[in-house]
C-alpha cells in the first residue's frame, strides 16, 4: 500500500512536464486577446495604407526617377536619376523660398495656436455666463469651408477694408495681402483663428482632467490666479500641449489653401508660397511630377525632424 502511494504522485508527476503549464500560459492567441476588435479596425487600417502609405511610398519611388504623366496602359521608360530631382529642388530659388515661407508661418501659427487656445479653454472652463454659446462660436469657424470665409477676409485686409481704415496711416502700403512683408503673417493670423476652435476642444477635454484639489492647495499656499495657471494647469495640460504642437506643426507645413485663396496662389512674387503649393504647381501645373515628389520627401523628413525636436522639448516623453 506504501508502495502505490509513493508510486501515485510520481505518476502524477510524469503526466506534466516541467514547465508545461508556464508555456501554456504564456502562449497568446495569434490575432491578439480581441480579435474582433483588430476585425473592426481592419477598414481604417487599409484606408491608411491605401490613402497615405502607398502614396508616400509611390512618391518616394518617384523622387528618384525621371518620372512624367503618360497615357493610360503607355509603356515607357522611367529612368532611375538618384539625387538629380532633389539637386533641382535645392538650386531653386522659388522652392528654397517656399521653405522659409512656411518656416515664417510656422513661427507666428504655432506659438499662437498654443497661447490662445490654452488661456481661452482656460476661460471657458470657468463658469463664466453664456459659456456653450462662446464655445460654439469659437469652433463655428473651424467647421466652416476656407472657401467661404476667404471672401470676408479680403475684403477686411483690402486698400479700402475695414482693417485699413481703422489703422489709418499706420496701415501698410501696398495692403496686406498683396504686400511682400505682411502676406505671410496675415495667412498665419487667418489659420490660427480659423482653426483655434478645434483646438480649444483639445485643451478643454485636458482640462477636464486637472485636479480641482491642485487648485484648492495652490490657493492655500496663497497662489493667485496668474501663478495657479502657470504651476497647475500649464503642467496639468502637458499632455494635451504636445498634441496641439504635433498638430499644428504638421498642418501648418501642408498649407496650401490659404495661400492659394487669399494671394491668388503665392503672391506677390512668391511671397506667400507655400511647399505644397509649389509641388502643385511643379506636379500638375508644370508637368514636372519628380520634382514635385522631391519637394514632398523633403517636406516630410523636415516636418519629422521638427516634431521629433518639439516633442522632446516639451517633454512628450514624459506626457
Amino acid at each position: 500500500m506504501s508502495t502505490s502511494t509513493a508510486q501515485r504522485p510520481a505518476a502524477g508527476r510524469s503526466q506534466t512536464p516541467p514547465g508545461g503549464g508556464a508555456r501554456r500560459r504564456r502562449r497568446r492567441p495569434l490575432l491578439g486577446k480581441n480579435p474582433f476588435g483588430l476585425l473592426l479596425s481592419t477598414p481604417y487600417l487599409i484606408f491608411v495604407l491605401a490613402v497615405f502609405a502607398y502614396p508616400l511610398v509611390f512618391a518616394f519611388w518617384m523622387s528618384f526617377h525621371d518620372y512624367f504623366f503618360a497615357a493610360p496602359g503607355a509603356q515607357v521608360d522611367r529612368p532611375f536619376v538618384g539625387l538629380d530631382n532633389f539637386r533641382e529642388v535645392l538650386s531653386d530659388p522659388a522652392i528654397i523660398r517656399s521653405f522659409g515661407n512656411v518656416g515664417i508661418f510656422l513661427l507666428i501659427n504655432v506659438p499662437l495656436t498654443v497661447v490662445l487656445s490654452l488661456v481661452l479653454a482656460n476661460a471657458l472652463n470657468k463658469a463664466v455666463r453664456f459659456r456653450t454659446f462662446l464655445r460654439v462660436s469659437y469652433y463655428v469657424p473651424y467647421v466652416t469651408a476656407s472657401v467661404a470665409v476667404v471672401g470676408v477676409w479680403i475684403f477686411l485686409f483690402s486698400g479700402n477694408g475695414l482693417v485699413n481704415q481703422i489703422l489709418g496711416p499706420l496701415a501698410p502700403d501696398p495692403p496686406w495681402l498683396i504686400n511682400e512683408t505682411w502676406a505671410m503673417p496675415t495667412i498665419a493670423i487667418f489659420v490660427t483663428w480659423k482653426g483655434l476652435g478645434f483646438f480649444i476642444l483639445l485643451y478643454l477635454a485636458a482640462l477636464q482632467n486637472v485636479s480641482e484639489e491642485l487648485y484648492e492647495a495652490a490657493a492655500t499656499d496663497g497662489a493667485g490666479k496668474i501663478r495657479s495657471f502657470f504651476s497647475v494647469t500649464v503642467p496639468g495640460v502637458r499632455p494635451a500641449t504636445v498634441l496641439v504642437l504635433l498638430l499644428s506643426t504638421v498642418t501648418g507645413a501642408n498649407l496650401f489653401t490659404e495661400p492659394y485663396l487669399l494671394t491668388g496662389g503665392g503672391g506677390p512674387n512668391g511671397a506667400s508660397s507655400s511647399p505644397v503649393l509649389m509641388m502643385y504647381q511643379r506636379g500638375i501645373e508644370q508637368g514636372s511630377p519628380d520634382t514635385a515628389a522631391a519637394i514632398g520627401v523633403i517636406l516630410v523628413i523636415g516636418v519629422l525632424i521638427l516634431a521629433f525636436i518639439q516633442r522632446k522639448l516639451a517633454g512628450g516623453d514624459e506626457s
